[in-house]
């Protein structure tokens, strides 16, 4: 009896849809970045500030990825960003196929960059390449400074960790979290990882971030791996 490895297999085909959205961004000189986080981290809400920010300098699509609902992405559809939205129907990530087919209804040639705003979990995301220049984990501070220690898979592959909702900190709140604990952590798993803490609701440190993804547009091969 021949046994098939079905993990494998998946993992095989998506690997071949990856490299053909390599050689898509390459071709058309495009920066993607695959955004990742537990749910309710703020990933759409930085989205959003983001493109706003950004909307006189550079032009941002965004792939938007949900188990069910299009919610994030009539929030993003009012930035005036194109959106696609991709519906995983249950299943815990997006994978390269579903990215190969989106691209097709995104305008590219008319944009600077690409998000891809995946499904809020820490651990499968990790494992599915989608061809992306780089990958963004978003911490906020209301999940705790060990995020890093116990999901280290994410923050060893991330190209970027954004620590989130950094206006909860301080005297008079009532969070717990060791900035800089989260951030020795990640640089022991990702000694070349960049970070911005930041609030999406405030705007305190967007900038950092918004400068690092202008400069990042401009050469989207430069330091990158998928």
């Amino acid at each position: 009896m021949k046994k098939i490895n079905v993990g494998r297999k998946i993992l095989s085909e998506n690997e071949k849809y990856a490299f053909e959205n390599v050689l898509f961004f390459h071709k058309h000189k495009k920066l993607c970045l695959n955004m990742i986080s537990s749910p309710g981290s703020g990933k759409t809400t930085i989205l959003i500030r983001t493109i706003n920010e950004l909307k006189d300098k550079i032009k941002i699509g965004v792939i938007e990825g949900d188990i069910q609902t299009d919610i994030d992405a009539r929030r993003i559809k009012a930035t005036k960003a194109p959106v696609v939205q991709i519906n995983t129907d249950g299943a815990c990530h997006l994978t390269a196929p579903q990215i190969s087919a989106a691209l097709e209804k995104l305008p590219v040639d008319d944009l600077d960059m690409i998000f891809i705003e995946n499904v809020g979990n820490l651990v499968c995301p990790s494992d599915f390449d989608l061809g992306e220049n780089g990958k963004v984990v978003v911490l906020s501070v209301a999940e705790g400074d060990d995020k890093p220690a116990k999901y280290p898979g994410i923050f060893a592959k991330s190209r970027v960790l954004l620590i989130n909702k950094i206006d909860l900190l301080g005297a008079g709140t009532q969070v717990d979290f060791d900035i800089e604990r989260a951030k020795d952590d990640a640089r022991k798993l990702n000694k070349d990882i960049e970070i911005f803490p930041l609030s999406a609701k405030t705007g305190e440190g967007l900038a950092a971030w918004c400068d690092w993804l202008i400069k990042s547009a401009q050469n989207p091969a430069s330091g990158f791996t998928a």
